[in-house]
């Protein structure tokens, strides 16, 4: 198991709901609130390990809201395919395990966008499990990441949860709100306790 001595080791986390469970997790880790699609750090080389965590979307059918996604590859928005560091995916493999899930391996879409309806489908019949908006942008010598599945291709985000305050005037999406309120931060939870028992002394 990898050990928060590794080097250089970060992890990402998008937004304040996702850092926060890591740091609740695993207090002695370096959490970074990277914003979403890394909109809050300056481009450049992030460390010599980065491990990304939070949520993805699943682009698999079959694969329900909580399925842990542990990629072997991510692909950038450009078509890259960067393979995940082994070590620190063995690491969080062994984690998710022994907390009782069983992870997904496969390949990991990073998109500058959300992915919904056909896009999801598009991307699914290509290979990919999940999608973020962050992973794909790290630079670092060493990358991997855990993300948990928050939508489906059977229950799709609007986009304009990327701007939440938007919401405010979309009644229509409010219904939508009650769910988020209630598997984010359960999703977010899981992908905090793989880290956690992968990467702390």
């Amino acid at each position: 198991m990898a050990t928060s001595t590794e080097p250089s080791l970060t992890i990402l986390a998008a937004t304040s709901l996702e850092a926060s469970a890591v740091r609740r997790a695993a207090p002695r880790l370096h959490v970074v609130e990277s914003g979403v699609a890394l909109s809050r750090l300056s481009a450049g080389d992030y460390g010599d390990a980065v491990v990304t965590c939070g949520l993805a979307g699943g682009l698999q059918e079959g694969l329900a809201t909580g399925s842990i996604v542990i990629p072997g590859a991510v692909s950038t928005p450009g078509g890259k395919m960067i393979a995940c560091d082994p070590l620190l995916n063995d690491a969080l493999m062994s984690a998710a395990r022994k907390l009782g899930h069983t992870p997904y391996g496969g390949s990991l879409l990073t998109s500058s966008e959300l992915v919904n309806g056909s896009a999801r489908a598009l991307w699914a019949q290509r290979g990919y499990v999940a999608a973020d908006m962050e992973t794909g942008f790290v630079r670092a010598r060493r990358i991997a990441a855990v993300r948990v599945i928050l939508d489906t291709p059977t229950h799709e985000l609007d986009g304009a949860w990327l701007r939440p305050i938007t919401v405010l005037w979309r009644p229509w999406l409010w219904s939508q709100a009650m769910w988020l309120l209630r598997e984010a931060p359960r999703c977010a939870g899981l992908a905090s306790e793989v880290v956690a028992l992968a990467f702390s002394e």
